[in-house]
């Protein structure tokens, strides 16, 4: 059996005590036993036997949770391979868009209908103006991804977005954007503010959502009001985090964000006395740090990162939206002329797919050296 992975020795250490404070819900405690069951005997194996010197390997099966860090790496390969032939011939752009920390408590006691509204705001203010002539007066691709953390596992919700610089038009047209990102940030934040807070606003009206514990008077609705009207006065964080003008880097950047959970194993550093010791980057000052905390608060901590069953977190809008994407991208590669890039590893298996990107044969005998390791059997997984 593989070594324990870090994220699962934290688990290994705390999730008791961390059961004896916190009551989780169905989807945490899933993601937790999978975390902690993840290449173990409890998730099945697939076992292969070489015919030149009948050397046996035994592989356990990942667990595949989308929480977990030990799973993403062959996802977010597939993952980038399918994007790939959905780039066109276009600068692209990173946005990161915040809302302010003092919603915090009301977006994590709605998270389902909160994590929606943040989507929804965020591609419509960057289709409303990028539909203005005086900006690009067509339709961009946008890819946007949910992340729910700051660099201590603290909550800090906040969606990534890939926006292409080149648009289709209603005539279908290919209209070419500006050098740099052709929607000003501060015009941005604007339309992104009113748009979040009107639809906040009718959802309180309407009794749809949740008010915490932690913000009892927000019940009132003359608190509510100045409340509201306090965020109007602040300025929302909306920036360009980076400019692509090598098309195929744009979706390679994106790929570490997509299947990101809220730590990796590389930035935990150590597991002992019940504590563990894990990296921050400051983003600031452009340095990084170390920190010690309970596995009992880091398990609460990561805990709170883990979205509703079935949302999704990465979502696609404009030409890339899942209605329109096939016809429109037929359109641009035509008007291109030509499409950049295809898929590279369409239709293929895991194995070939281990070779193809990380050169790992598991064909390779490690007794003999020999290619004629086969695969001999498997166990299904006993359920999470």
């Amino acid at each position: 059996m593989k070594p324990r992975a870090k994220i699962q020795q934290v688990f290994d250490a705390g999730w008791d005590d961390y059961l004896d404070s916190y009551n989780p819900s169905e989807v945490q405690a899933k993601a937790a036993r999978s975390i902690l069951n993840c290449h173990t005997p409890k998730m099945g194996f697939n076992s292969m036997r070489c015919t030149e010197c009948c050397h046996t390997e035994v592989y356990y099966n990942s667990c595949r949770n989308r929480n977990c860090p030990v799973c993403q790496t062959v996802l977010k390969e597939a993952w980038i391979d399918c994007r790939r032939s959905e780039v066109i011939d276009s600068p692209y752009f990173h946005l990161v868009a915040t809302v302010p920390a003092e919603l915090n408590p009301v977006i994590y006691a709605n998270q389902k209908l909160m994590y929606a509204l943040m989507h929804s705001s965020v591609s419509e203010t960057i289709l409303q103006l990028a539909a203005d002539r005086k900006y690009l007066g067509a339709t961009p691709g946008i890819i946007q991804i949910l992340h729910t953390w700051g660099q201590k596992l603290t909550y800090h919700p906040h969606i990534h977005c890939i926006v292409s610089g080149n648009g289709l038009s209603r005539d279908l047209k290919l209209v070419k954007g500006r050098d740099g990102f052709f929607i000003p940030v501060a015009v941005m934040r604007k339309v992104f503010r009113g748009k979040f807070l009107a639809s906040l606003q009718a959802l309180y009206a309407s009794g749809s959502m949740t008010i915490p514990a932690s913000c009892a008077e927000l019940k009132n609705v003359y608190t509510w009001n100045e409340f509201r009207d306090s965020l109007y006065k602040k300025d929302w964080n909306v920036f360009i985090k980076e400019t692509f003008n090598d098309k195929g880097n744009a979706i390679e950047y994106l790929g570490r964000y997509t299947h990101r959970v809220a730590i990796s194993n590389s930035r935990i550093l150590s597991v002992k006395d019940g504590s563990v010791t894990f990296t921050v980057f400051d983003y600031k000052t452009r340095s990084k740090d170390e920190i010690t905390v309970s596995c009992k608060e880091f398990i609460r901590r990561f805990m709170m990162h883990i979205l509703p069953a079935g949302f999704q977190k990465i979502r696609y809008y404009g030409f890339l939206g899942n209605r329109v994407k096939k016809a429109s991208l037929a359109v641009i590669f035509r008007l291109q002329g030509h499409q950049s890039f295809t898929r590279r590893y369409l239709d293929i298996s895991t194995d070939e797919l281990l070779l193809a990107v990380w050169g790992y044969d598991i064909h390779i005998c490690k007794a003999c050296g020999c290619r004629s390791m086969q695969h001999a059997g498997r166990c299904f997984p006993l359920r999470c």
